[in-house]
């Protein structure tokens, strides 16, 4: 829907090279290299889930070579839910899913706060159940709009 117009959040807010030292803060990993490698792994697997326009609004939060990263990444006809996420980058990463859940919930955590809360609303909802968490949010249930009405009681 291109007729609600988006906000065009400035790109200074932070560099590429800021965003790997948080990173790198975060994950408490012992090299650039090594946080710069989650960030890209991280990255590429969100953008192959991710679409729309929260992925083109998340592109425009990000330093440019991270948006890049998450951009060029063929959407995947898939959707995972955030355990299916964390499993599948531990399959294409050779780490264990210890290690992929790690890096995620450090590359996430950076992500949300440069994306805002309304914005990171809104990829929750673009996503399917169990990403909340990885972002470093409260994974809130939405009540079911539709009660259940209990079986009626059959006449004998």
């Amino acid at each position: 829907m291109h007729d609600q117009p988006r906000a065009n959040p400035s790109r200074a807010a932070m560099t590429f090279d800021q965003m790997l030292e948080r990173v790198r803060y975060e994950g408490a990993y012992p090299t650039r290299e090594r946080a710069e490698e989650a960030v890209r792994t991280v990255l590429a697997a969100l953008g192959r889930q991710l679409t729309g326009n929260e992925r083109v609004d998340l592109a425009q939060c990000l330093p440019t070579k991270a948006a890049l990263t998450l951009t060029t990444q063929i959407p995947d006809t898939q959707h995972l839910t955030g355990w299916g996420f964390v499993k599948n980058l531990a399959e294409r990463t050779g780490a264990t899913p210890a290690v992929a859940r790690w890096d995620t919930g450090a590359v996430l955590a950076i992500v949300a706060r440069l994306a805002g809360p309304d914005l990171l609303a809104r990829i929750l909802r673009r996503l399917p159940g169990g990403y909340a968490l990885l972002f470093g949010q409260a994974q809130l249930l939405q009540p079911d709009p539709q009660p259940q009405s209990l079986p009626r009681p059959t006449a004998a």
